[in-house]
């Protein structure tokens, strides 16, 4: 497949592990921002991850490729900026709601997503993308920020820790009258989880979508993110 019948730039592990090629090629090209590659290894997703990349699929002409963005600009939260509405402040004194951090619910998780979103990019070959990381390597890590109620988990999210960050890839919340705000309860818990063990901020990923900043994340631009990604992983 060319990078002219698909309209973007293949990506290589070579290229992810290349400081010269990432530093003089790509991070300053600010006229691309996703990739594509069909290399669905641990090592390459591991690698991309590591050099600001987040991933994810789509199919071309009948074959599911993993899209890999550089971002124009990201939305980061940075903890003491965080805001609880009335609404989820009411909710968390209401009900004794806790967040359950694991690594052992990838699977279950990821189904509930799928469920979820009804054209989910988290298909079945990228959780078994994620799967394959787990314990690769000490740096970095597949987890999981669940709220479980009646037995059930009723929001959640999947995401990866690399050194002092945590990056978010795609969550969901149930859509019963009786669990409305607990999607934000949800975030708002992960925050705080994030902030008591000495993260130095989230990665929200894409910078378009409200509920972040009313989360209170800031924008960032590619060269400002890359900076702080590079201090902090």
């Amino acid at each position: 497949m060319s990078e002219i019948q698909l309209g973007i730039y293949p990506l290589r592990y070579e290229d992810v592990t290349s400081p010269f090629i990432l530093r003089k090629k790509i991070y300053p090209d600010m006229q691309k921002n996703y990739y594509w590659s069909d290399d669905f290894s641990p090592e390459f997703y591991i690698a991309q991850a590591k050099a600001g990349f987040i991933a994810v699929t789509d199919i071309y002409q009948g074959r599911e490729l993993l899209l890999p963005e550089i971002q124009f600009s990201y939305a980061l939260l940075h903890f003491e900026e965080l805001h609880i509405s009335r609404k989820v402040r009411r909710l968390l004194s209401k009900k004794n709601l806790s967040l359950t951090v694991s690594t052992d619910n990838i699977t279950a998780v990821a189904q509930k997503i799928q469920t979820y979103h009804r054209q989910s990019w988290l298909t079945p070959n990228y959780l078994k993308i994620l799967q394959a990381t787990q314990k690769m390597k000490e740096d970095f890590q597949i987890i999981t920020a669940c709220i479980e109620e009646n037995g059930d988990t009723v929001a959640g999210e999947i995401g990866y820790i690399i050194g002092n960050t945590y990056t978010s890839l795609s969550g969901f919340s149930s859509r019963e009258k009786a669990y409305r705000n607990y999607g934000t309860a949800q975030l708002v818990l992960l925050a705080r989880y994030l902030q008591e063990n000495d993260f130095a901020f989230w990665n929200l990923g894409q910078s378009y979508m409200p509920y972040k900043f009313q989360l209170g994340a800031r924008q960032y631009d590619r060269s400002t993110f890359l900076k702080l990604w590079f201090d902090n992983i």
